[in-house]
């Protein structure tokens, strides 16, 4: 057995939030030879990686029994500080013990939760990931780290099976990266969908304006994945609207905070809030705010249409 072999032999890993990211990254975890213990709230989630070789804790707190790395993939804040402070996590974990924040959360909750645990002795770094369901599963997550950097060399073994971790400064700063990344996400999105609109109200189509652009400088993963989806009319839910709306949300409020005027990011927000608050787009796939732009343009077409 190799030195790393060993050295994952020994770690014992937590994973609580087994939902639509974070089970395909327990089981690359798993698959890399990590023990990993799992908890969700709906156990049914964490229940199907146990033929993965994961074992299955009914509560929170019993998962993190013994374990030296607690990944938390949440829905949100209040739901990161329940779990961690309100169900008994933080209480159980050893002097030591690393919590590996995943959920996008703000940065200030972050630097809280950062605060609270090294109280206890527990040290925590805030690493919210990008690359959607596909990344998690092939395990080619961006990975962008707030906290201690010489922590997060440490833990390279864990990381590696995930994607590419990038230290990009003190606790918050994970979260802060996370939330320039889904500004450009939603921007483009909006863009691209225009352009498509754009295109094909003058008698152009879509999917041949898409292939036409592939490698210039409009190339970019949105518009090879969501682009496709727009061609495709097949919106889906990988990434709900709702979650980006949340994003968009606390990109703003961070904003307003540091004094700063985003109008790119407001007009994008103010667009996905009336998707998902008044048109009941909240499951959709964000590339799904084509929907709501050409609902506003009045050029509605049914699922499957080009």
């Amino acid at each position: 057995m190799s030195g790393e072999e060993r050295n994952r032999a020994h770690r014992h890993i937590a994973f609580l939030g087994t939902g639509l990211m974070g089970a395909p990254m327990a089981r690359r975890l798993l698959h890399a030879g990590f023990s990993v213990a799992v908890w969700n709230r709906d156990i049914r989630k964490a229940e199907a990686l146990a033929v993965d070789g994961a074992v299955v804790a009914g509560t929170a707190v019993a998962a993190v029994e013994g374990a030296s790395v607690v990944f938390t993939m949440l829905s949100d804040g209040n739901a990161v500080g329940d779990v961690l402070f309100s169900q008994g996590v933080a209480e159980a974990l050893a002097s030591g013990a690393v919590v590996i924040d995943c959920s996008s959360i703000t940065p200030e909750a972050a630097r809280d939760h950062a605060a609270r645990l090294a109280q206890r002795g527990v040290r925590h770094i805030d690493a919210p990931v990008s690359g959607g369901v596909v990344g998690a599963s092939a395990g080619t997550l961006a990975v962008m780290a707030g906290g201690d950097a010489t922590l997060i060399d440490q833990l390279a073994d864990v990381f590696a099976p995930l994607g590419r971790v990038t230290h990009v400064g003190p606790s918050g700063c994970g979260q802060l990266a996370k939330l320039g990344n889904q500004q450009i996400v939603a921007i483009t999105i909006g863009a691209v969908a225009e352009a498509m609109m754009l295109v094909e109200a003058g008698g152009g189509s879509p999917a041949a304006f898409r292939a036409a652009i592939r490698g210039g400088f409009a190339e970019s993963r949105i518009l090879d994945i969501h682009g496709q989806r727009m061609v495709d009319r097949n919106f889906g839910g990988a990434g709900p609207s709702r979650l980006q709306l949340k994003d968009l949300n606390n990109i703003v409020a961070e904003a307003a905070s540091l004094s700063l005027q985003l109008p790119l990011t407001e007009a994008v927000r103010a667009e996905f809030a009336a998707f998902v608050e008044r048109e009941g787009g909240g499951e959709t796939d964000h590339s799904g705010l084509l929907l709501h732009l050409e609902a506003k343009n009045g050029r509605v077409k049914r699922a499957g249409q080009i």
